[in-house]
């Protein structure tokens, strides 16, 4: 699947109404990030990750968790939340009565949940979306 230019502006607009949604504390904190939507992730990343699908990757987050910030240790480049468009968009196309904004929603509630300093454990215990 090819995402369109017009999948990444939709699937971008559901993220950034995500990030306004959220409470106020975690907003103010998501918006010290980059936001990238991209139509798949890049060789480099896929490599970096092990992963050889690139249809599994459908959002990331490159940084420094808050919980782990020091001002004496500044990080070279800005924390990144990236949402992959066609991983997202293959993975609606596998799930029944999932809409692309609860898809799109959930991803980028996951990737800024690294931001605040969550693993992926702590994700899951209280978040079933998987099940």
């Amino acid at each position: 699947m090819d995402p369109s230019g017009a999948d990444l502006t939709r699937i971008e607009t559901i993220a950034r109404d995500t990030i306004a949604a959220l409470p106020a504390a975690f907003r103010t904190a998501a918006a010290q990030v980059l936001l990238r939507i991209e139509a798949w992730p890049s060789p480099q990343m896929l490599h970096d990750l092990d992963i050889d699908d690139p249809a599994d990757l459908t959002g990331l987050y490159e940084g420094v968790p808050m919980t782990e910030k020091s001002v004496s240790f500044p990080a070279p480049f800005p924390d990144t939340v990236w949402l992959f468009a066609g991983p997202i968009l293959t993975e609606l196309d596998e799930r029944n009565g999932v809409t692309l904004a609860e898809l799109v929603a959930h991803v980028t509630v996951h990737e800024f949940a690294h931001h605040f300093g969550w693993s992926d454990h702590d994700i899951s215990a209280i978040d079933r979306w998987w099940e």
